[in-house]
């Protein structure tokens, strides 16, 4: 990730806060033409992360969450 990248996305998302972590309906998969069914995660102040499966928004995609432990560790599949 280029240095600039990384700021912009850190300028966007530090101190946010989720408000709910939700999979895609069937009309937002409908309008964004995909196949794939990935998590959607809306903030507070209403702005949402979705992962997709490529940088053009072919599809959705899945989200690797890092714990402190291994144990902890686990992906958000898409459906």
């Amino acid at each position: 990730m280029s240095k600039e990248v990384e700021k912009n996305f850190t300028k966007k998302l530090k101190g946010k806060t989720i408000n709910s972590v939700r999979y895609m309906t069937d009309e937002e998969m409908e309008t964004a033409m995909w196949y794939k069914r990935p998590v959607v995660i809306t903030f507070t102040d209403g702005t949402l992360l979705i992962p997709q499966s490529d940088d053009e928004g072919n599809d959705g995609g899945v989200i690797y969450y890092q714990g402190k432990d291994e144990k902890d560790d686990e992906l958000l599949y898409v459906t």
